[in-house]
């Protein structure tokens, strides 16, 4: 089980981008990148087209980041928080923050 999904809330608490949030939008190279929305903004220089109509240019977009520089995001304590999985009594794996151990996956 991932600690990082798709989806999640994530906080970055490295590189040029640290201490902004934003969702997760995929996962990359088996789990150890994660692209997160509007984080981490490069401007692609793009060929057109033609037979997909589309044109070329300069575009941003966002790039991985290394899950090492992202921590899911608590919103009840508004920091980013280490998270560990444990077993529940029917068998279920969840996630949970460590710092109180909220279950993130219900």
């Amino acid at each position: 089980m991932r600690k990082i999904k798709r989806g999640d809330l994530v906080m970055v608490i490295a590189g040029k981008d640290k201490g902004r949030t934003g969702h997760v939008i995929r996962v990359v190279d088996g789990g150890e990148r994660v692209v997160v929305e509007n984080v981490n903004m490069a401007k692609c220089h793009v060929r057109p087209n033609p037979a997909r109509n589309e044109p070329g240019g300069i575009i941003e977009r966002e790039m991985p980041l290394h899950v090492s520089n992202v921590l899911h995001y608590n919103p009840r304590t508004k920091r980013g928080e280490r998270v560990g999985i444990k077993v529940l009594e029917d068998g279920r794996r969840v996630r949970y923050f460590k710092s109180d151990g909220e279950v993130i996956d219900v």
